[in-house]
């Protein structure tokens, strides 16, 4: 079908949604995993080389997949669409997903509201940077007051309908600002090699509104529509990738706000599709692109020293201020949920669901500072574990980076392939200090801790190669923290926070080296050990909330026990101080003796 120079067929306006493309549900990357891959070696490079040693290549002089990596990594689009030799004479290759795609952007015009039109406004008339800095949350002003980050579009302009407004504010602000190293940053990611201008020239595929009309569009953006549809191409969103990019920049060197920067991000490049201006397609190839682009901007070498320099910045002059900004972000389930869904934007799989996860050269620096005690081969095991599955339009390209879920990989492994040893070091403070892992994680390797900092895992984990604590703290947060295997603590702190029952799945063996502390607020917060119980060492019990416990409550149970091996000292904190326990083992448990002065 040969696209109509002005229009498309009214029908299109009405076309429901496909059930095997876009629709009201739709397919979560949690609910169909990644197949895992048994090496995280890079794949071998496409024929224009891999990304993060040709990035330099993406520009106008190159406008093939051949020669322009930025094209390669884009060139799923090609099973869904032949580009034609003009705007308006392209073939569609996959109708059902394409006319999916543009009815979707029909469908979000038709129920967004006025508070929605008024951000996709904002957010396609304010420079990228300068809007992407809200996803800093509290320090969103702080930053733009150092940084010197302005913008000449503060609200609609009521003539907006008939005129367009240009933002003359600085984006993310001034280098020779006291925050000038973290400007520079996202100004390099943003720089010279990558504009969208050549993919958008190669794969020529038209704006919503050129598939069906004007009135999909916010009205107060219709003049800022490119009169001359030859120079104003869809795919992809130019916007959405200047987003990431500074997304990205931004969560180097302030890895303490990474989820919240990558979700402003993304809500960005959705209010594209909001306004009218980009389609859910558009708006996936933004993303993607701007993904390989950051690793290699990264990964330069020439730019070792600035990304360096950015985060001691935000360290020592923006984050240790206090700010009073908005924080639009702290909802991390909403976050992850749209997120999530905007990865795929309720496409079904179209090609093979089978395709081993694999990890593009250069990614693992997206998480340097972000998990900074993991070293590059074990961060790129993160987003191995944490990829999309294969199938999704336009997301399989050869190296891998459409997969990547870079929000999933901030929470760690999603899981263990093999044998897996954290050493954290408290003593260089941030992440190394404290970091939780939020996933769910799965595989049968063995987790062992190591370092003085404490790692709290807090999915429904299944792996089954068990669990050592060497040293520091594991910090159990559900109540299969510490997955199906056994479990030894040679010497540190294995420490349950959970509002009732946490389970061990095999033996739980303590050193006399080694410390068990429990948290108890109630009758129902007790340990089950489903295998045999060597119980040496320290045992602590935090009481909050008021719990006294009674006589006789049951804090531990397993399955035996060996008989001359008890906790060599107790200690208690938060019961009143009146009050005073001792511990009284039995056969398959262990009980409170609570004893009033």
């Amino acid at each position: 079908m040969k696209l109509l120079k002005k229009h498309v067929s009214a029908a299109l306006l009405t076309l429901p949604l496909l059930q095997s493309s876009l629709g009201g549900s739709y397919a979560s990357a949690e609910t169909a995993p990644a197949s895992m891959p048994s090496t995280v070696t890079p794949p071998a490079p496409p024929s224009a080389g891999y990304f993060i040693d040709h990035y330099k290549n993406n520009n106008s002089a190159n406008k093939t997949e051949s020669t322009n990596p930025a094209i390669g990594v884009l060139s799923g689009y090609n099973q869904l669409w032949t580009p034609g030799a003009t705007w308006d004479t392209g073939t569609k290759l996959n109708s059902n997903v394409l006319d999916a795609n543009i009815q979707k952007v029909v469908d979000m015009a038709a129920q967004r509201t006025p508070s929605e039109a008024d951000a996709a406004y904002l957010d396609d008339r304010r420079k990228q940077s300068y809007s992407v800095i809200d996803g800093l949350g509290p320090l969103t002003d702080i930053y733009r007051t150092n940084a010197g980050a302005t913008t000449t579009i503060n609200n609609i302009p009521a003539d907006a309908v008939t005129k367009k407004y240009n933002d003359e504010g600085t984006n993310a602000g001034s280098t020779s600002s006291n925050l000038g190293n973290m400007v520079s940053l996202v100004n390099t990611l943003r720089g010279s090699y990558s504009s969208t201008n050549p993919a958008k020239e190669h794969f020529n595929y038209p704006r919503p509104f050129r598939w069906s009309s004007t009135s999909i569009v916010v009205p107060a953006l219709v003049p800022a529509i490119n009169p001359d549809p030859g120079k104003d191409g869809g795919f992809p969103s130019g916007h959405t990738n200047a987003a990431y990019l500074t997304a990205y920049a931004m969560a180097y060197a302030v890895p303490e706000r990474y989820q919240e920067l990558l979700t402003r991000a993304s809500e960005l490049g959705n209010n594209r599709i909001v306004a009218g201006m980009h389609s859910p397609l558009d708006v996936i190839g933004g993303r993607t692109m701007a993904t390989a682009l950051a690793a290699a901007i990264l990964s330069d070498p020439d730019n070792e020293s600035l990304k360096k320099a950015a985060y001691e910045e935000a360290h020592t002059k923006l984050l240790t201020q206090t700010g009073t900004a908005e924080d639009r972000f702290s909802n991390y389930d909403k976050n992850k949920a749209e997120y999530t869904e905007r990865l795929t934007y309720g496409f079904d799989q179209i090609h093979s669901t089978a395709k081993p996860m694999v990890v593009p050269k250069g990614a693992e620096v997206l998480l340097e500072t972000r998990l900074p005690y993991l070293d590059s081969e074990q961060r790129r095991w993160v987003l191995a574990t944490t990829g999309l599955p294969s199938g999704y339009p336009v997301l399989d390209d050869a190296e891998g980076w459409g997969r990547l879920n870079l929000f999933a990989a901030a929470d760690g492994y999603g899981a263990f392939i093999h044998n897996v040893t954290v050493a954290m070091d408290a003593s260089k403070g941030g992440f190394h200090a404290l970091d939780q892992w939020r996933n769910d994680i799965s595989g049968t390797g063995k987790l062992t801790k190591k370092g003085t900092g404490t790692l709290v895992l807090q999915g429904n984990n299944t792996y089954s190669g068990g669990t050592q604590i060497d040293e520091g703290i594991l910090e159990g947060e559900s109540k299969t923290a510490f997955g199906t295997g056994n479990v030894t603590n040679n010497g540190g702190t294995l420490k349950e926070h959970v509002s009732g029952e946490l389970t061990i799945g095999g033996d739980y063996k303590q050193s006399s080296n080694g410390s068990l502390e429990l948290d108890l607020r109630s009758k129902n917060d007790v340990l089950n050990i489903d295998g045999a119980a060597i119980l040496k060492g320290k045992l602590r019990l935090h009481f909050s909330e008021n719990y006294v416990p009674a006589d006789g409550t049951t804090i531990i149970t397993y399955d035996k026990r060996h008989r001359n091996e008890v906790f060599s000292s107790i200690e208690t904190e938060g019961l009143p101080s009146q009050y005073k326990v001792k511990i009284i083992y039995k056969s398959n448990s262990a009980h409170l003796k609570v004893i009033k002065k």
